[in-house]
């Protein structure tokens, strides 16, 4: 069985889901949860469900060897969910094509630094963009330009408001990324 590890910085509800799915599954196993953000709720959901979870600061991730340590002794395959820093170069190098992001826009719209959860759903209503969806992507050195793995649709109309656009992504979000992680892990093996 191969092993997960997800990076989260906020609630945790992509993170859970995802834990939810692959207990179920013969195929992977989150084994840890990485957080940059001490507050994240993500703790006392990975709390609730038996997983292990660790909060790791700027310097062990960029500067220092600790988080990539970690991850070549603990990780098959890494899942940012909800993760708002840039990735290192040296991380990414140590697993190629084995980082999957989840970003809530058709990307190439709406993507780079800055553009995550609201901000994104905002700007989508401000364009009067008639869909917006989900883009699911390898991690690359930049802001959501790795590779697209999957993306889905969903309608927008006039009424929506930002909450009810991000309300619609979360759907696609929680119905689609447990799935195409499962089949990117199949595809390695």
């Amino acid at each position: 069985m191969k092993r997960i590890v997800i990076f989260a910085s906020g609630s945790g509800s992509n993170a859970e889901n995802i834990i939810k799915y692959f207990q179920s599954t013969q195929t992977a196993i989150v084994t840890h949860v990485l957080s940059n953000n001490g507050k994240a709720k993500v703790f006392d959901r990975c709390e609730k469900l038996g997983v292990d979870a660790s909060l790791f600061d700027k310097d062990s991730f960029i500067n220092d060897d600790t988080v990539l340590n970690f991850l070549l002794t603990e990780a098959d395959f890494i899942v940012l969910a909800g993760f708002l820093w840039r990735v290192p170069a040296k991380i990414i190098a140590a697993f190629p094509n084995k980082i999957i992001n989840i970003h809530p826009a058709l990307l190439p719209k709406y993507g780079g630094k800055g553009m995550y959860g609201m901000h994104v759903h905002n700007a989508v209503k401000e364009n009067n963009d008639p869909e917006t969806g989900i883009t699911i992507h390898y991690v690359n050195e930049n802001y959501d330009e790795g590779a697209v793995i999957f993306q889905a649709k969903t309608s927008i109309s006039s009424e929506d408001t930002s909450e009810t656009i991000a309300q619609k992504v979360h759907e696609l979000e929680y119905k689609h990324f447990p799935k195409v992680i499962e089949e990117v892990i199949l595809q390695n093996e």
